[in-house]
């Protein structure tokens, strides 16, 4: 017993000293084996903190636990902006003796709190999940993939979220609160997988309509593992979603690399009218469990075929609903005799072959009946036959089912066929009236009602053909707080339409947008007029506006606009104007954009194909002036195209993102503003024109005053390319302080760095391009030009470069130089300033400089220096004899000294080059300068060929890309085309021999539903 209580007793030692050496044991060593494995077969950035890594035996035992917090997994290339996963913290269970031995550490288990996954796929069908490389990839590297072995018997999720937008379809889907256990012998080949999973709150979203909106889903499923066949077979398993139960059977295969196989069929579990209706949006709440309900339900469906690169596997579901009705206990009445038969069918699994029949179609609101039915061939040309009848009380239909914060009265009638193909350049044979009387709407979020609504209209077409289609609105009619407004519309030739429409009244849109919100955006405000046009589109098109009519006059007060992508807003405050055929005369216009104000006045032309045809200009000549204008708060991110941090706030003080330029206007704006906000800059009096087009502002004679000097300038600033603004400028400033520009300007603080020990003040002429940055200063490698530094007095003091010129050459007048009215030629080479060579004279001392400094800071200057010999010291002196074989070099005059100037401006290094008893310093300088420039101008050029090269190389990969998914697109509608073709003759063959063709999903009969909306026809 003594032995047995001490054996027991030394494994707790041992244990409990495991347990506490372990985090020291093994740490090191898996942090090492996760880096090389996300190294080597991880195409994505992972992030974590070292110290957020610990490792623990004691609450995992008998595997030890790995737990990694606030890991994220960021995409690559196409998504290097996305995060793909984050997790809070991931625990993995690994076995014991696998970490111990080493040569292979099989995961048991894996745990995830509150994980973030977001999916993508572009319409390249490019996915950012597809991050992992491939064990035949890297084994081809020689790299070892049998480091980490799955061996799992046990994962689970708490409280995650997945997103998935797959752009290619397009189909996104949003669940959140996902709680997920799953168990699974993944160390056998074969074994039984059980899962339980609940979400929340499931969306999914289709070509941007929502199919489900925040439903709960609860699904246990049970699936036979197969690893050496790759086949995995659905066992017992029920789904619920909402209250609706739902199962599946069959399986699901990977035979190969590229193909996924699916032989799966679906079924309801349940024929309750109440669990399927729990499905509709908006029913799903408090009091769905007490709505009576009664009627049966039949549900099932297929999912069968091939997935790959072409195909997609097929489809069809059947939905049956007989006699069903619902009611809530709260509200008068119910509706009744629900009737309806769908069958949904797409063997071939190709989008545009599939068939929708909805044959059936009949609900009672109350006493009012909906009828309608619907049969769709195909999508892409679809072939439609439907209708829809109803003549509805908009308040009784409230009496049967609720609409949260609106109140409706009045009769609403519809009455509508198509039969035909839809496509470009067809459209169904359509005959459809609706009609509305004394019509009211109220929302519990304004007090205001929208009254006497009355309207009634036709949309006919009797020909299929697009043009033939006529659309009538003789009279519109409603009443809001008193203000009627009124208006009638007919047009026909949808192509180019023929119009002739009215509107006279006044809209106060804080109460209409109370009434109807608009998502994302703030609109308040009152507008008022009397608008008459009447025409054709085609001569909108081309111009010919004399045959166009058009008038009116509108006014508005008060009018604000806040959204997302303008969230500093604007307000108009008062706005008049008037219009014709041509243009539009703005008489006044004031208002405010975030903290600028403006007014403006001025004309505008081409409205009409602005506002009817893509992609033509707005044309107009503005004068606008403002006392205070903010640049930064309308900055944009260059790759987003979305306000900026810096464009939030109330008032920005730095510059921040890119300020677009409008792509369709081509205006003339004569701008005068007293005081502009640019950066940290304050500019005064900025007065000139500023021509708009093309993404382009053109500027014209614009001068400003800022930092004491007037500036002027002529050019362009370009936005075609957001990411890579360009700007082509002359300047013209004059005045300037040497040491207000280099606190100031960052371009002269890495272009002449000298100027820091300049006391003084300039002028220049120059002409300068390159590409603007994201914080709208220029990128100072791409920047070319040239012109005029007119230094009217410069003091140049304390500089280390001169003070070892002077040093060298023991002319201590040197160390401070004083310029007078000396004009310097520059010019900017792929950012490099090179300085022409000019002259200088201090005292009976001429001086030559030329030369060039990079943006890195680095000098390459030469300069010649003309001395009395005799102002030289011995040392000097004995350099100069070695340098010219003269001897005697105190008996000449004069003598003329070469220094190369090196470094940096900090740390600058002078060195004595070579001497001449003449006079041709600037010549040497000057020769110099030129194979400097030579020298950098060839460089530029091999840059831009390196660069022509990459984008040609890029630009090739892309069309290879793009006639690879051309060829993907032209297989895939050959195959389309022979499945459509064998349903075809199937279908006649079935006919000939008088037999029927049955499907997974068969068609049922569509026999016309019976007309009971005969009631109160209008």
């Amino acid at each position: 017993m003594r032995k047995i209580l001490f054996g027991f007793l030394l494994f707790l030692v041992v244990l409990v000293a495991a347990a506490a050496l372990a985090p020291f044991l093994f740490k090191d060593k898996l942090r090492a084996l996760a880096d090389k494995q996300i190294a080597q077969r991880v195409r994505a950035k992972v992030q974590y903190n070292p110290a957020d890594i610990d490792v623990t035996l004691l609450s995992t035992f008998p595997d030890l636990g790995l737990d990694i917090k606030n890991l994220r997994v960021i995409g690559v290339d196409s998504f290097s902006r996305d995060t793909l996963a984050y997790l809070p913290r991931l625990r993995v269970g690994l076995d014991l003796m696998s970490v111990i031995k080493g040569q292979q550490i099989d995961i048991k288990s894996v745990n995830l709190d509150q994980p973030d996954i977001a999916v993508k796929v572009l319409k390249s069908g490019r996915a950012n999940w597809d991050i992992m490389i491939s064990d035949s990839a890297a084994a081809a590297k020689g790299q070892d993939t049998s480091a980490v072995n799955l061996a799992i018997q046990g994962w689970k999720i708490d409280n995650g979220r997945l997103r998935y937008d797959d752009r290619s379809i397009p189909f996104s889907m949003d669940a959140r609160g996902i709680n997920h256990t799953g168990k699974g012998d993944f160390a056998k080949n074969i074994f039984d997988l059980t899962s339980n999973t609940k979400i929340a709150k499931l969306t999914a979203n289709y070509a941007g309509v929502d199919y489900l909106t925040d439903k709960q889903v609860d699904a246990d499923i049970a699936m036979a593992m197969d690893l050496t066949k790759s086949l995995y077979t659905f066992k017992e398993n029920q789904v619920k979603l909402n209250d609706f139960p739902f199962s599946f059977a069959g399986a699901i295969g990977l035979p190969n690399a590229t193909d996924i196989t699916y032989d799966i069929t679906f079924k309801a579990l349940q024929t309750d009218f109440k669990n399927i209706l729990s499905l509709v949006p908006g029913v799903f709440n408090e009091q769905f469990k007490d709505v009576q309900a009664a009627g049966q339900v039949a549900f099932n469906g297929y999912y069968k075929g091939v997935q790959n690169k072409l195909r997609m596997p097929g489809y069809g579901v059947n939905l049956t609903v007989t006699n069903a009705r619902f009611k809530y206990p709260q509200l008068p009445r119910e509706a009744k005799n629900i009737n309806v038969a769908m069958v949904v069918d797409n063997p071939s699994g190709f989008t545009n072959n599939v068939k929708v029949n909805v044959s059936k179609f009949h609900l009672d609101l109350g006493n009012d009946p909906v009828d309608g039915s619907v049969a769709i061939d195909g999508l892409e040309p679809m072939k439609v036959d439907g209708r829809v009848k109803a003549n509805v009380n908009l308040a009784e239909a409230l009496k049967v089912y609720p609409v949260a914060g609106i109140n409706m009265r009045g009769q609403f009638f519809v009455d509508a066929t198509a039969k035909g193909t839809y496509s470009k350049t067809q459209m169904p044979v359509v005959n459809a009236a609706i009609k509305m009387s004394n019509g009211y709407v109220k929302s519990n979020q304004f007090p205001a009602p929208i009254e006497d609504i009355n309207l009634s209209g036709t949309v006919v077409n009797r020909t299929g053909q697009v043009n033939d289609t006529y659309v009538n609105l003789p009279q519109f009619h409603m009443v809001l707080e008193g203000e009627p407004l009124d208006g009638r519309l007919t047009a026909h030739n949808i192509n180019s339409p023929i119009f002739d429409a009215n509107v006279k009244g006044t809209v106060d849109l804080t109460k209409m947008t109370k009434i109807f919100p608009l998502e994302g955006m703030t609109v308040t405000g009152r507008v008022s007029g009397d608008i008459a046009a009447a025409g054709n589109m085609a001569d909108v098109e081309a111009g010919r506006y004399q045959n166009v009519k058009a008038s009116g006059a509108v006014k508005a007060s008060n009018i604000t606009y806040k959204s997302k992508d303008l969230p500093q807003g604007v307000k108009i405050s008062s706005a008049a104007g008037t219009f014709n055929n041509n243009q539009i005369n703005i008489q006044s216009l004031n208002g405010t954009a975030g903290s600028s104000d403006f007014a403006a006045n001025g004309t505008v032309s081409n409205y009409l194909g602005y506002l009817f045809t893509p992609g033509q200009p707005l044309r107009g000549t503005m004068n606008v002036t403002s006392h205070n204008f903010n640049v930064n708060e309308f900055m944009v991110d260059p790759v987003s195209e979305k306000p900026t941090a810096g464009a939030v706030k109330a008032a920005p003080t730095k510059a921040d993102g890119v300020v677009p330029i409008p792509k369709f206007f081509d205006l003339v704006l004569n701008s005068k503003v007293d005081n502009v906000t640019y950066d940290n800059l304050k500019l005064q009096n900025a007065t000139g024109t500023v021509t708009v087009k093309n993404e382009v502002a053109s500027l014209k004679n614009l001068t400003f005053n800022t930092l004491g000097a007037t500036f002027g300038t002529t050019g362009s600033y370009n936005t075609q390319d957001l990411a890579h603004p360009k700007f082509d400028l002359g300047l013209n400033i004059k005045n300037l302080d040497f040491q207000n520009a280099f606190k100031a300007f960052n371009t002269v603080k890495a272009l002449v760095p000298l100027a820091s020990a300049v006391q003084g003040v300039f002028g220049t002429n120059f002409s300068v391009s390159g590409e603007m940055g994201q914080d709208m200063l220029p990128k100072l490698s791409t920047l070319s030009g040239k012109g005029l530094f007119d230094i009217v007095k410069a003091s140049v003091l304390q500089s280390p470069v001169l003070s070892q010129i002077s040093n060298l050459t023991t002319l201590p007048e040197l160390k401070n130089l004083q310029v007078l009215n000396k004009v310097v030629n520059a010019q900017i080479v792929n950012g490099n300033l090179v300085v022409q060579p000019f002259d200088l004279t201090v005292g009976d001392v001429k001086m030559t400089l030329g030369g060039t400094n990079s943006l890195q800071g680095i000098l390459s200057y030469v300069a010649a220096i003309n001395a009395p010999t005799g102002k030289l010291g011995s040392t000097v002196s004995n350099k100069l004899t070695q340098l010219t074989g003269v001897q005697n070099i105190q008996g000449t005059d004069r003598v003329t000294l070469g220094l190369n100037i090196g470094g940096n401006i900090t740390s600058p290094v002078v060195k004595l080059t070579s001497g001449s008893l003449k006079d041709q310093g600037k010549a040497i300088v000057t020769n110099v300068v030129k194979t400097k420039l030579t020298s950098t101008l060839l460089d530029l050029a091999n840059k831009n060929r390196a660069k022509n090269d990459s984008t040609q190389k890029a630009t090739a990969i892309t069309q290879q890309n793009a006639q690879e998914q051309l060829n993907l697109e032209v297989q895939k509608r050959k195959l389309e085309a022979q499945e459509k073709a064998k349903q075809a003759i199937g279908k006649g063959l079935n006919s000939l021999f008088g037999g029927r063709k049955t499907t997974p999903a068969a068609t049922p009969a569509t026999s016309a539903p019976a007309d009971t909306t005969k009631k109160a026809t209008p």
